[in-house]
């Protein structure tokens, strides 16, 4: 059962990272990212919320080693960090910030304790 985690997170990785990447509108919705007169910000989710992900977590898959699921949980922490600061720098909707924080959190904590 343990050994399922790993690639479950990886899939899971990948289903986020799919939304950043097909439905860059729809995820700047969900972040309450506005847009621009320009598209560049659509540019940048399909990039870093979308295809970032989608590598990380197929990667993850294809190697299969516990080394590319720490590393996977090293992106989690920095995720998780940056979320952290948000929430006490800049003040965004709390219960919001607290639930994506806890989808970092989880599985970085999970993928770097187990795998290391």
């Amino acid at each position: 059962m343990l050994d399922l985690i790993n690639p479950a997170i990886a899939l899971l990785t990948v289903a986020f990272g799919l939304f950043g990447f097909l439905a860059p509108r729809y995820t700047a919705d969900v972040l309450d990212l506005k847009p621009t007169d320009s598209n560049m910000g659509l540019s940048e989710l399909r990039a870093s919320a979308g295809g970032l992900f989608v590598a990380l977590g197929l990667g993850c898959l294809v190697l299969g080693t516990p080394m590319a699921y720490a590393m996977l949980g090293v992106a989690y922490v920095g995720a998780g960090t940056g979320r952290l600061v948000s929430i006490v720098l800049d003040n965004p909707p709390r219960g919001k910030a607290l639930l994506y924080f806890a989808f970092e959190a989880v599985p970085a904590a999970w993928l770097i304790l187990w795998n290391l």
